[in-house]
């Protein structure tokens, strides 16, 4: 990505401005990120098989997720390296950002998921993560006073989250709704520290690159869930050992999504405003459900009408948020 410094102070170049800062730029950038982050849902499930991990071995599950991010890091830094013709290294202004993005987005966020998730159902804790998009705007408003909460962002959220809520419990019969501190209360604490991230990221990127940001903060969080996993006795290899190719390769693709799905993200926060962005966030699970009914042959437990009127309500959510003012 391209920049430019003024007294000091890394800020998007106008070009990526112009683009990411227009609606047909934000919603590609977040449409983009959004269909990406959904693909992770069957693809996490396959490279699971693929790796001989138990969906109850919280610590190979972590140690797991913090190579993928490692890994993610890693290609941000070597392709910004290329297309930069220079190495893309953080400078000492820039590592408080890092170390902090770094801790809500990758270390909070994915440890306590995964740790909840263990001791959560699972319906209660897929619409506990869909209050990511509610959290980040309230965040926005009343903490970081980015932006003031307006009706209309409300309406956007509620009408994009009853969609969420529709697409999760269409699937589920008799698992009911739950919560418990250890369980739900994770899943809970690690949506809370997702929003703060977004409001962190839309904060740092006025002075700080945010590709820069995300790449380093992938490859700091993942590390530190590197050395967790392992301490907690996981493990993360290859199935077939004699054929460990189609394991690295779904590997590799997750790191992708994780590295262009946040840094198109991280650039649209950065030109937008974070309720704008944040209410795409609905799209994550919708499309996830939808990819994992193609790749994981789980139509039998897709409900077609519930799934179109889901991408009705959170596609009227965002028009609802996104829509410009009305003015005098």
């Amino acid at each position: 990505m391209d920049t430019e410094t003024n007294n000091g102070k890394v800020a998007i170049s106008p070009t990526a401005q112009r683009f990411f800062g227009s609606r047909p730029g934000m919603f590609f950038a977040c449409l983009a990120a959004c269909l990406l982050w959904g693909s992770a849902f069957p693809c996490v499930k396959i490279g699971y098989g693929l790796f001989a991990i138990d969906a109850a071995d919280t610590a190979s599950i972590v140690l797991y997720a913090g190579m993928r991010f490692t890994l993610a890091g890693i290609l941000v830094v070597l392709g910004m390296s290329i297309v930069q013709h220079r190495a893309f290294l953080p400078k000492r202004s820039d590592m408080k950002p890092i170390l902090v993005l770094a801790l809500f987005q990758t270390i909070l966020q994915y440890l306590f998921f995964y740790v909840g998730l263990a001791h959560a159902r699972g319906v209660t804790s897929s619409i506990i993560e869909a209050t990511n998009s509610f959290f980040t705007v309230l965040l926005a408003a009343f903490v970081f006073r980015n932006e003031k909460m307006t009706g209309r962002k409300l309406l956007g959220c509620l009408v994009g989250f009853a969609g969420v809520a529709l697409v999760d419990l269409s699937g589920q019969t008799g698992s009911g709704i739950a919560f418990t501190l250890a369980g739900e209360g994770l899943v809970l604490i690690s949506t809370i520290a997702s929003a703060a991230s977004s409001n962190l990221a839309k904060g740092y990127s006025k002075e700080h690159d945010p590709v820069l940001l995300s790449a380093w903060q992938f490859a700091i969080g993942g590390f530190v869930m590197i050395l967790c996993g392992l301490l907690m006795g996981g493990h993360a290899a290859p199935a077939d050992a004699a054929h460990p190719l189609p394991a690295l390769l779904l590997l590799l693709y997750l790191a992708f999504i994780s590295a262009a799905a946040y840094s198109l993200w991280s650039l649209a926060l950065a030109c937008n405003p974070v309720s704008k962005v944040a209410v795409f966030g609905f799209m994550n699970p919708v499309f996830g459900v939808i990819l994992s009914a193609l790749l994981l042959g789980e139509g039998s437990t897709l409900d077609p009408l519930a799934t179109v009127v889901a991408l009705i309500l959170v596609s009227l959510g965002v028009v609802i948020v996104n829509r410009p003012a009305k003015t005098a």
